[in-house]
């Protein structure tokens, strides 16, 4: 089985220079490219991006470069956008994996043993379209969430039944995780998951992880310096 994985960052964001802020010594991309280089079973690494500082370093590293256009590096640009001219750069490349490995630039909580396992379960259930990393986090539930209609605030999910407002007596609601995702390449070209992310495929399995962490703003990098401390250390 195939195996790629894309590092995908782009330099023009609302924070300066973002992925290559320095967290702990590194910069912030540093760490998805370091523990995805751990995996033996990934055959080839490639990075995304129209930053050449975000090509150069991730070149050091050990990642191909693929020049991303800027109409792909904007504020609405979609992920699949970005996922799918990086897959067309690869098969031009003439290499056709079975598996991605969608790196995020911004999210450094990642492990390679993650990754690994991630692979592992694709490899022996053939029915499972992506394996995602994610947490439970029922202070969010869906059924606790509002949303704004002219001035006042309604259910988001509209329900006769009757719902607890105790968090424990809830369905159990999971968030996925931006650190990387592992997807078949047949289920992104085919894109008949749910929305937003269709190109999971239909078949997600959760690879249950502690809540990981992604980088949007100056007020995240403080909040991170002292996750990320803590997390290197388990």
């Amino acid at each position: 089985m195939k195996i790629a994985a894309i590092l995908t960052g782009k330099g023009s964001s609302q924070l300066k220079n973002k992925n290559l802020i320095k967290i702990l010594g590194k910069p912030l991309m540093h760490y998805s490219c370091f523990e995805a280089k751990k995996c033996k079973e990934i055959d080839r690494y490639y990075v995304s991006s129209e930053d050449n500082k975000i090509l150069n370093y991730a070149s050091k590293l050990g990642y191909k470069k693929i020049k991303r256009p800027r109409n792909l590096s904007k504020k609405n640009t979609l992920h699949i956008d970005v996922i799918n001219h990086a897959l067309n750069f690869i098969n031009d490349d003439g290499y056709y994996p079975d598996i991605l490995i969608i790196l995020l630039a911004n999210a450094p909580m990642i492990k390679s043993s993650w990754i690994k396992k991630s692979i592992n379960i694709l490899k022996e259930n053939k029915k499972f379209s992506s394996v995602i990393p994610s947490y439970s986090y029922n202070d969010h539930n869906p059924y606790r969430a509002k949303i704004k209609k002219g001035k006042f605030l309604k259910s988001f999910i509209s329900s006769k039944k009757k719902i607890s407002s105790n968090r424990q007596y809830l369905p159990a609601s999971y968030f996925l995780c931006h650190n990387f995702w592992a997807i078949r390449s047949s289920s992104i070209k085919k894109q008949n998951g749910d929305e937003p992310w269709k190109f999971m495929g239909k078949r997600v399995f959760p690879l249950i992880v502690n809540r990981t962490f992604d980088v949007h703003d100056q007020d995240d990098i403080s909040i991170l310096r002292v996750l990320l401390k803590k997390f290197l250390k388990n």
